[in-house]
């Protein structure tokens, strides 16, 4: 047993320590060595407030509160890897999180950063879907099965469909939400842009008569873009739009509600690249300006520099 304990003690050690020397690296303006110092850091800290969400499940339900482990443990990772990695999301429509009970939260899906997104904005008594095979990781899994996570066996078209029914039964039942990536995979785009939307979440949200919450997060390849070994720190803006109610429709409507969706969606995540440029091009007239000030106090800058620096 000691052996083994000094085996656990000297692998977190080595572990420590090359994530911290790459971290020195990339102070020094290695992309890559801040690509793997923050991955590993985040590895680290998906390990550890995992850990914690195991127990925290076991207690919550305990005590009779176990729908909301996901929110308790999302929130704990939130702030750790705002800490460890220096990335944050800012959310715009936390009012609508909060006061839209039940629902089928519906975001895009672009990296393995989405799970840092969900910590920030879980609301409480909220669940996530996720694929059957997660189940079966060690800690991951065990946290995910006491958190009421949905799995969706994605091979087998009669258990989907049994899991959904499940999911819309405790919706009704306990006024449990649901929060499903639309897209069903990972895209990594680079530019502002959608994969195509699975049904499921939308079938759901018309199986339990509950409105559809779109959860639009910016293209965020400036902070983490895995093909070409970028991961920086920096704040991701999230906008969360009206809901979308559903009480009214039927399975036949399920197609153009998912079209609809998706084309709102879409047109969000331009809006907010659009606004991250105007924003940037701001910062940046404005620092022209700065030095640009000579020694009697006057600007030197263009009228074109101005007009960029208005979104014009």
């Amino acid at each position: 047993m000691s052996t083994t304990l000094s085996y656990i003690l000297y692998f977190f050690s080595a572990y420590l320590l090359l994530t911290l020397i790459l971290f020195l690296l990339s102070y020094r303006g290695s992309t890559s060595a801040s690509f793997f110092a923050r991955l590993l850091a985040s590895y680290l800290a998906l390990t550890v407030i995992t850990s914690y969400g195991v127990f925290v499940s076991i207690f919550l339900r305990l005590v009779g509160l176990g729908r909301s482990s996901q929110w308790a443990a999302g929130r704990a990772f939130a702030w750790m890897m705002a800490w460890a990695v220096g990335v944050r999301f800012v959310v715009e429509g936390k009012e609508v999180l909060k006061g839209t009970r039940p629902a089928v939260f519906v975001g895009n899906h672009q990296s393995e950063l989405d799970v840092l997104m969900l910590g920030t904005i879980f609301p409480k008594h909220c669940a996530v879907t996720a694929k059957k095979s997660l189940r079966h990781i060690p800690i991951l899994g065990w946290f995910m099965a006491l958190s009421g996570t949905v799995f969706i066996d994605r091979t087998n078209r009669r258990t989907a469909v049994a899991a959904f029914d499940g999911a819309a039964a405790e919706m009704q039942k306990y006024r449990q939400s649901v929060f499903i990536f639309a897209e069903g995979t990972r895209s990594y785009f680079d530019k502002p842009d959608l994969l195509p939307f699975k049904k499921g979440a939308f079938h759901l949200a018309i199986q339990a008569k509950v409105p559809i919450v779109p959860v639009v997060v910016a293209n965020y390849s400036y902070v983490l873009n895995v093909s070409k070994w970028i991961f920086k720190s920096g704040t991701i803006p999230i906008k969360v739009l009206p809901p979308i109610p559903t009480a009214h429709l039927t399975a036949s409507d399920v197609e153009e509600l998912t079209r609809t969706t998706r084309e709102l969606m879409l047109k969000e995540i331009v809006n907010l690249a659009e606004k991250g440029l105007r924003e940037s091009d701001g910062a940046a007239v404005g620092q022209k300006a700065a030095n640009a000030v000579d020694s009697s106090g006057v600007a030197e800058v263009s009228g074109a520099d101005a007009m960029r620096g208005r979104g014009l």
